[in-house]
């Protein structure tokens, strides 16, 4: 049998036994007994919802993922890649658009297979926690828009990587500049044209908080490109805060959600959190290691885009490279999971940094924890998550880590 079709039907069965066990690991780590440090925010009915929430949550996502793992495998195996593919090469002997196509294709497919997981997700298990606001026509909408913003955004960008690898001396260098580039300009673009397609941005009207938020911004040397407010509670009761953008067009983006739930002075401490990154450089460290991983990824592609045996493994003869594209993110799976555990391993350490950003420079931390505490409890956050599932899916600490790390920070200063 095919040394690749081994490896990548092993790797993905791989994956799903450690999601089994990692999952399995973290609903037993969940305990009964609520953290002193929410004693008063969460009484015992709340904490079993919360704790209810998680097993649904983490049953149905194994759900999902043991009905994908035979789809997938019987996909490959019974050359669904091969149909694509006869498709593509019907339609037109132009390489690019045979990619388009084929790429085209398997979009809708993935689509069309997750939307039944997506939905009882969003109109039942979030609906039956209080959390769901999304109604069918922005549920719809959303679909239609993000399928829009792929047709106009990925397809020619997936055109143009596939002309550098068929016209262009070091491809795997080329195309990795070009992305590099693209991906700066989106991050550029993304606050003013294409965030405001999901959500409404509304400039923080005048008042308390914004003369606060002026104040601090100004005694932090930082200036301020906009703060503003959104409509998250037009999908969703759950709280958040982002920064986003890049030079110009960087925003501090706050739900509106947040803003109704928490004082002042938390908000603050949110904010100084969220401004914290930035001032510490982590967004820059962020980018850069992006890029850095990118390029590795790009190099290793070029190993391999040529490799008939690749190809082999999924039914199909030759080496169009619109597929070798797809079927090499099946091979460099490990590669990406290992990026990304040291990545949410740097992710975490800043968090860290960014909270203590926050204490030293508002001089008030018990607000960053009582902010974190808050939206623990509105989020029905788990509290008590296992190492291992934080380990390798955490990007931020667990909350009571934080909030643990803000206290010792109290008694040392």
């Amino acid at each position: 049998m095919n040394g690749y079709l081994i490896f990548i039907l092993a790797l993905l069965i791989f994956n799903w036994l450690l999601s089994l066990i990692v999952e399995t690991l973290n609903l037993r780590n969940i305990s009964t007994t609520i953290p002193v440090e929410f004693t008063g925010l969460y009484d015992a009915e709340k904490y079993d919802k919360s704790q209810r929430y998680l097993r649904d949550t983490t049953r149905f996502s194994q759900l999902q993922n043991t009905i994908m793992l035979p789809l997938t495998i019987a996909f490959i195996l019974s050359g669904g890649f091969r149909w694509i593919n006869s498709i593509a090469q019907g339609i037109s002997d132009d390489m690019i658009v045979r990619g388009l196509v084929f790429g085209g294709i398997l979009l809708l497919i993935s689509r069309l297979v997750s939307l039944p997981f997506s939905l009882y997700d969003t109109f039942v298990i979030e609906a039956r926690y209080g959390f769901n606001k999304t109604t069918a026509k922005t549920f719809v909408a959303d679909i239609l828009k993000e399928l829009l913003l792929t047709v106009l955004l990925g397809g020619p960008v997936f055109a143009l990587v596939l002309w550098i690898f068929s016209a262009v001396p070091h491809a795997w260098f080329w195309a990795w500049a070009a992305l590099a580039v693209i991906q700066l300009f989106i991050l550029f673009i993304a606050p003013v044209v294409i965030l405001p397609l999901f959500n409404k941005f509304t400039p923080l009207e005048d008042g308390e908080l914004r003369s606060e938020i002026e104040e601090f911004a100004a005694a932090q040397n930082y200036t301020l490109s906009g703060v503003f407010k959104i409509d998250g509670s037009r999908r969703s009761t759950k709280s958040n805060a982002y920064f986003t953008g890049f030079g110009k067009t960087k925003r501090i983006a706050l739900f509106d959600t947040l803003i109704e739930k928490h004082s002042v002075r938390e908000l603050i401490a949110v904010l100084a959190h969220e401004i914290g990154h930035c001032k510490l450089g982590h967004i820059k460290k962020s980018m850069i290691l992006s890029l850095g991983a990118s390029l590795l990824m790009f190099f290793i592609l070029s190993l391999f885009i040529s490799r008939q045996g690749l190809y082999a493994a999924f039914g199909i003869d030759g080496t169009p490279l619109y597929a070798g594209f797809i079927f090499f993110g099946f091979l460099y799976a490990p590669i990406s999971m290992i990026l990304g555990l040291l990545g949410n391993i740097l992710s975490r350490r800043h968090e860290y940094e960014a909270d203590a950003f926050a204490a030293r420079t508002t001089g008030e931390p018990d607000a960053l924890i009582d902010a974190l505490k808050k939206l623990s409890v509105d989020n029905l956050s788990n509290l008590t998550p296992h190492p291992l599932k934080v380990f390798l899916e955490y990007s931020h600490p667990p909350v009571l880590d934080r909030i643990r790390s803000l206290q010792e920070f109290k008694k040392n200063r």
